[in-house]
């Protein structure tokens, strides 16, 4: 063992010591000095931790200060939407229960956003709506018994105003007869493609022509024979007084959109309409109403420029009866095809809106609607 407390060399020998001049080997960095300050323990034994005073210290003399501590960052919540205004607006119209202002704004915002398969579907149905009318008028010619009315005298006798008034009667009748099954023709194919239209536009999700036109042709004949049924509920009301007319219009109204959409029968539609409207129906037949009303203006409008030699007879001579020619007539069918493609559209959305917030106000459909479209649905409340 030697005075520096290192190993020592063989029997008989000394550790030579360092010359004048030489530096002595320094571990680690450390000053010469070092070693010779602190012993080293003998082999196999654990050198005392060194005194708080020999620990390192700035030079100043002050301890530095700890690392700071990461500060907490709470794990990212996910963010859901305000019950207060819904759950988001992923298509047409927001996820809640709607008011009037919504409901509207959904309809002219689908007719704005898909105005290609909107106006065009409304076109084609509109110009077969007008062609098999103008057929009719011009195979049920009720023009002969308009001059003959038109040419009877003052001399004539009340059996003869009867007779020609009969036959211009019937006449008006058939014609109306083929009208009103073209019209229901042409709502049916309109109201079932808008209404496939419509499912997808509140989603927000791309649909193309010929999926609507594909998905809504399988349903068209049943809902052809659902809206014959509601509209002789409606004629057979109004035969015998006004009010009750409104009773099947308005607890009926939502029966095509609740067809289309729920795959279920005619008679199942009916009953899931009656349930929808119950409890709302002067809600419902107001908003319905105000559609129509909307809509029937601005056909009128659309329709004057075109029917402008009907409007002039107002003015002319009161006891000259106004016999429509074969042009006015193709006029007439041109500006109803107009107006029909602009305004059709407009009623049959409102009336699936209505049947889309109807459900969501009593059913929770917002909710499931913000599911498909891929929205985050708020938790359920826990109970205490």
């Amino acid at each position: 063992m030697t005075e520096t407390g290192g190993p020592s060399g063989p029997e008989g020998t000394e550790t030579p010591k360092p010359q004048a001049g030489e530096p002595t080997q320094s571990q680690a960095g450390e000053p010469p000095q070092s070693r010779a300050e602190t012993p080293t323990p003998p082999q196999g034994e654990v050198p005392p931790s060194p005194a708080p005073e020999q620990q390192w210290q700035s030079p100043s003399g002050a301890t530095p200060p700890p690392p700071p501590l990461p500060s907490y960052q709470p794990p990212p919540q996910q963010q859901y939407p305000n019950w207060k205004v819904g759950l988001g607006r992923p298509g047409v119209i927001p996820l809640r229960p709607l008011n009037l202002t919504d409901i509207l704004d959904g309809a002219v915002t689908a007719m704005r956003k898909y105005w290609r398969m909107v106006f065009g579907a409304a076109a084609v149905t509109a110009v077969l709506t007008a062609a098999i009318n103008l057929v009719g008028l011009l195979l049920v010619d009720t023009t002969a018994d308009l001059e003959r009315m038109r040419d009877l005298g003052p001399a004539a006798t009340d059996q003869e105003l009867m007779n020609q008034m009969l036959g211009v009667l019937g006449g008006t009748l058939a014609s109306s007869s083929i009208s009103l099954v073209a019209t229901l023709l042409g709502t049916t194919i309109l109201t079932g493609f808008l209404t496939v239209l419509m499912g997808k536009a509140v989603l927000g999700k791309p649909v193309t022509f010929k999926e609507a036109l594909r998905e809504a042709t399988p349903r068209l004949l049943p809902l052809l024979g659902l809206t014959v049924l509601y509209t002789l509920a409606i004629m057979v009301a109004a035969i015998f007084c006004l009010l009750p007319a409104i009773i099947p219009y308005t607890f009926w109204a939502l029966a095509s959109p609740a067809f289309i959409l729920e795959r279920g029968t005619v008679m199942e539609a009916f009953r899931r309409s009656v349930k929808l409207v119950s409890g709302m129906f002067w809600r419902v037949f107001g908003i319905l109403l105000l559609a129509t009303v909307i809509s029937s203006f601005l056909a009128s409008i659309i329709t004057i420029p075109f029917s402008f030699s009907a409007f002039l007879s107002i003015f002319g001579d009161l006891d000259q009866m106004y016999v429509p020619s074969t042009g006015d007539l193709i006029l007439q069918s041109v500006g109803t095809v107009i107006a029909q493609t602009i305004v059709g559209p407009f009623t049959a959305l409102v009336t699936v809106i209505l049947y889309i917030d109807q459900r969501m106000r009593r059913e929770g459909m917002d909710i499931e609607l913000a599911r498909a479209a891929g929205i985050a649905t708020p938790p359920p409340p826990q109970a205490w």
